[in-house]
């Protein structure tokens, strides 16, 4: 039993207990390319946020993981097979019960860890925000946490180098032998303003990819997964801490 995962813990240990922030992953349930599972996006969140919270609570943070939403936004892939959609306004419906929880029992931190691209928490946020002034609820998405591309070689932001190295540490028994990998191969938009990254539209999964992947993985190794996940882990840990100790009075310098 790991006393900072709720899924794990007990009414023994939590009717005394108080925690100063929960931590809230969320992924998705959506295809992988062709080697992949469609729980990739919760497996490492899982992994990601439970190494995390174990790095802040042995620094002696008082944090507690909720269970991991699985299903996330994928409006833009209606037409592949059982990727299950939920509506942005689903998650504001289910955020704000959530928060609502937490905010009554007295846990005013919460940080959201996005697991998933098509999930975009900010608006979101800034309405429970208004909703609920006591709360301080932040966002994390971990591609954006170190230099990708210190550890991995080639681009991509779906089933990638990265993603499929992280799964060959974490996870190898769910993923396909090296010959049934795609190459992960997309198209870009003709006008060029949406590849430059300053004008942005929903792309449309099954028009830019044969096998649902974006970006080559053939470079990926479980070593890289690991060197990647420590240091990620390692750095969220400390992010973990340092908000269970931070005074939600004196956020600013």
């Amino acid at each position: 039993m790991r006393p900072y995962i709720l899924a794990e813990t007990n009414w023994d240990a939590l009717k005394d207990a108080k925690f100063d922030l929960a931590i809230l992953p969320w992924g998705a349930t959506e295809a992988h390319n062709y080697h992949l599972p469609y729980a990739t996006d919760n497996i490492q969140a899982d992994h990601m946020v439970a190494e995390s919270a174990k790095v802040a609570w042995e620094k002696g943070g008082k944090v507690i993981v909720l269970p991991t939403i699985p299903f996330g936004v994928n409006t833009g892939q209606s037409d592949i097979y059982l990727d299950i959609n939920l509506n942005p306004s689903t998650q504001l419906a289910m955020l704000t019960d959530i928060v609502e929880v937490l905010n009554r029992q007295g846990i005013y931190k919460l940080l959201i860890h996005n697991g998933h691209g098509g999930n975009n928490f900010k608006p979101i946020i800034r309405e429970l925000g208004l909703k609920f002034p006591k709360m301080f609820i932040s966002l994390s998405f971990f591609p954006g946490t170190l230099d990708k591309y210190s550890y991995f070689e080639e681009k991509g932001d779906h089933a990638d180098e990265m993603e499929t190295s992280l799964m060959l540490y974490l996870r190898p028994d769910l993923v396909l032998p090296r010959e049934r990998w795609g190459d992960g191969k997309d198209k870009k938009y003709k006008i060029k303003a949406f590849s430059e990254g300053w004008v942005w539209a929903e792309r449309k999964w099954s028009e830019i990819s044969e096998d649902t992947g974006v970006g080559n993985p053939h470079k990926s190794t479980a070593e890289k997964g690991e060197l990647f996940f420590n240091d990620l882990t390692q750095k969220m840990g400390k992010l973990f801490y340092e908000i269970c100790e931070a005074d939600l009075n004196d956020l600013y310098e």
